[in-house]
Order: C-alpha cells, then structure tokens, then sequence
C-alpha cells in the first residue's frame, strides 16, 4: 500500500513576477508502506521544495500530495494534523532548540497532539533512547549540549510526535565520521523497530547506499531516476554529468567488473563488497590449487 504519493507536483516561487522559479516540476512518484526512500539531487535541484510539500509546509502550485490516498490539501484547516504524520527534520535541526531543558524540547510535538501527561513522557523517554541521549541529558539545557547531542535532541523532538512518516534533510550534515556513522545507525535501528517510511535527503552516496531500498534523482525540478537502489547507482555517467558521485564502493568495483572480475552490480556497500571479494578470492585459489 501507498503511504505517501505526489501527482505531477509543480512548485514555483514567485509566480507571476519577473523573479518567477519552479523549483518543482511535474513530480510524480508512490512511496510504499516502510519503504526508504533516498533523494539525491545537485544543489538547487530541487529537494528541499520537495519535500516541505510532502508534510504541507508548502502547498504545490499544481498537482496533489496524497496521504495514504487523501490529498492532504482536501481541508486546509486540518493541515497541522497531516505534519504530525509526516514529521520533518530540517537540516541543522538543532537550530530549532528552544525550550529550557531537552526533555521539554523532546516533549514539545507530543504536547501539541494533545497527548496525556504519561503518554507525552512515553514518547519523550522511547524517542531519547532511541537516539541514543541518556536520562541525565533530558534535565540539561539544549544549550549545553555538544554539537552531536543536539542533533539527536532535534532529531528526537519529530520522533517522539510518532510520525507515520519521517523525512530527514541532511541528518548528518557537519557532523564528524564517528558521529555521521552514531546518527545513521540509530535512524536505521529506529526504522526498523518502528517500521515506518522514511525519506532521506543526502549529498552523501555512502549514506543513501546504506540505507535506501530506492532512490529518487531530482535534476532542475524533475524526476530524473526513481528505481531501486542498485539500479539507479548504474546509471554512473548520467549520475556524473548531473554533478552527483557514486559511492566510492560502488565506483572501486564497477572497475574490478570493467577488469573481468564477476562483480555483483547490486553491491553496494563496503560489507557486501568485502564478502564478495572474498568469496572471489577464495573461488580464485580454490580453483588454482586444484589446477
């Protein structure tokens, strides 16, 4: 079944001016219940445009946005109820943090829903230890916080609203090796607990290798690729002139395969590439030493 699902959206920003934009153009894509959904795209592709209208942040100029088949836009007053289902973290998601402590902060969308006072601290205890902040970190100011920290803290605030769709714009953004690998593990564990669908935005390949069952290409406004991962990560020419690299995994064993080397194309990510080179390898001499 279809969670979410855009018909030949279209979004221009400043229609009718001499400063007229689309930045969206005639997008049509069906998102599946659980599914991941990468979206890759050059800078001003349009992404980010994209997005804001999934959850009613933007409303497209033309077309419709459909939530689990209703069109989110059917009732414009009810528009709030819609972003507590497709919750949305902005990229720097931690220049959001307001409140005095991060357990308010964390508490903020669940108090908005109209949540009881035990279901809210429900919410705000499963979302922390689902990012990894530990009980004393709640009673902190957000302000106290180191940079990694407060990523999880915002990230934890649109958790905690239980959304039936999460969308993540640049997760990890600014954040150093060991802390892009700590955000993107407990986003991975929680979408698969939770078993909801999720919509990546990265300018990292590694990231969306990992963690998409399909990717979305966004190329001045269109769709340019929508297909399963493995697929959309052969198209490495069109993917280039676009201004997009693929994974460096995926690049190192496109050559060994231009080498002769029966490489599995639907490899993706440094484990797999490791078993496969092994099992290769071990073929290889297995076949020498009986030779």
């Amino acid at each position: 079944m279809n969670v979410l699902e855009l018909r030949d959206v279209t979004y221009t920003y400043s229609p009718g001016t001499p400063f007229s934009r689309t930045a969206v153009d005639g997008v049509s894509i069906s998102i599946a219940e659980g599914e991941c959904v990468g979206i890759i795209g050059h800078t001003g592709s349009g992404k980010s445009t994209l997005i804001q209208q999934c959850n009613g942040l933007l409303r497209p100029t033309s077309g419709q946005v459909l939530l689990r088949g209703k069109d989110i836009w059917e009732q414009p007053k009810k528009i709030r109820a819609v972003r507590f289902q497709v919750g949305l973290v902005f990229q720097y998601p931690e220049y959001q943090l307001f409140e005095e402590t991060v357990r308010k902060d964390i508490a903020f969308g669940p108090k908005n829903q109209g949540l009881t006072e035990p279901e809210i601290e429900e919410r705000v205890q499963r979302a922390a230890e689902f990012v990894g902040l530990s009980p004393e970190l709640l009673e902190k100011s957000p302000f106290d916080l180191s940079g990694g920290e407060k990523r999880r803290a915002a990230i934890a605030g649109v958790i905690a609203m239980d959304p039936d769709v999460l969308i993540l714009d640049e997760p990890t953004a600014g954040l150093d090796p060991m802390g892009r690998d700590t955000i993107l593990g407990q986003l991975m564990a929680y979408h698969k607990t939770r078993g909801n669908t999720v919509l990546l935005v990265s300018h990292n390949m590694e990231e969306i290798a990992r963690f998409s069952d399909r990717v979305l290409v966004m190329e001045e406004g269109k769709a340019a690729f929508f297909d399963n991962t493995a697929q959309v990560f052969q198209h490495g020419t069109e993917l280039m002139r676009m201004g997009l690299q693929l994974p460096q995994t995926v690049r190192i064993l496109a050559r060994l395969r231009a080498q002769g080397w029966p490489v599995d194309p639907d490899v993706l990510t440094l484990e797999r590439a490791a078993e496969e080179l092994y099992a290769l390898w071990s073929s290889k001499q297995k076949g020498e030493a009986d030779g």
